[in-house]
């Protein structure tokens, strides 16, 4: 914790922020399935990173970790690859902003983690923000369920990768430690590679039929919201808590609810907005503890 950083932390959440606030326009754009979406992102994002890891030591960081740091990176690239997985087919399924909110809980379950394994007491405030997260949260759930049954399977998906999401940067704060950027981004974006291209064959959907619109919106989606986003709050975890890179992520609905009003025509409706409201404010009381 004591290495200097070449630029500010903030600085570096901020621009990871206003990257990933692009992700889920970019994906409503593509037509590609999300399976295959999702895997392309990750192995571009890994092709970028491959030769710094390569020129950085990264093989000798690595063999210096050890076997089990080794394997827990490649948990680390499993959990992600759930994470993208469950995330972006929720997009095909409802609202940027409801499904940006959602996969966006992950303080909460930093929180409910670190009271179960780690034996961290819940203070009032703490246990208020779980019960205004979950309220809104259902409020948002209630808006969809009088749309239809598909809106509400995409909140249930974006929910869900939202507890990966909070499993991932938990792991992301400990590797990070002692681990270099490359050393610990490059493994973790090739095990959740071959773990999405594993589920595209075991699900026969296709990786190679498709257009070069899609194919340039892969490396779009892979340079923006992987490279300029994931990779660039993972540098921060070395310098900032987990709880703080989770919580400054919240203003990734805010960011990508304005995109997807400006290029998609998306306006939230008022379920969306207030139960939206209610779980950001939860949220954030909940991560003040940290």
């Amino acid at each position: 914790m004591s290495e200097k950083p070449l630029i500010p932390p903030n600085v570096a959440i901020f621009i990871s922020i206003l990257a990933v606030s692009s992700a889920s326009i970019l994906i409503k754009i593509c037509e590609a399935d999300p399976l295959a979406i999702a895997t392309y992102r990750l192995l571009f994002a890994t092709m970028f990173l491959a030769s710094m890891f390569m020129t950085t030591r990264g093989f000798e960081d690595l063999k210096t970790a050890g076997l089990k740091n080794v394997l827990n990176l490649i948990l680390i690239g499993g959990v992600l690859a759930i994470h993208f997985a469950t995330w972006i087919t929720s997009l095909g399924f409802t609202s940027v902003a409801n499904s940006t909110i959602l996969v966006h809980v992950d303080p909460i379950f930093v929180a409910i983690f670190s009271y179960f394994y780690l034996r961290e007491p819940f203070t009032r405030r703490m246990l208020a923000g779980i019960l205004l997260a979950f309220t809104g949260i259902l409020l948002i759930s209630y808006g969809d369920l009088s749309l239809s049954r598909t809106n509400l399977e995409g909140d249930l998906l974006a929910f869900i990768g939202g507890i990966m999401l909070g499993i991932y940067i938990l792991g992301g704060g400990k590797m990070r430690q002692s681990l270099s950027i490359y050393s610990y981004a490059t493994p973790v974006y090739a095990a959740s590679t071959v773990f999405l291209a594993l589920s595209c064959l075991l699900t026969e959907t296709s990786l190679v039929s498709y257009s070069l619109k899609e194919f340039v919106l892969f490396i779009l989606i892979a340079l923006i919201p992987m490279i300029l986003g994931h990779t660039l709050y993972n540098w921060a975890l070395k310098y900032v808590k987990a709880v703080v890179v989770s919580t400054s992520l919240l203003g990734e609905p805010i960011g990508a609810s304005i995109l997807a009003f400006i290029f998609l025509g998306e306006v939230p409706n008022s379920m969306t907005i207030i139960g939206g409201t209610v779980t950001l404010v939860g949220i954030f009381l909940c991560a003040q503890k940290n």
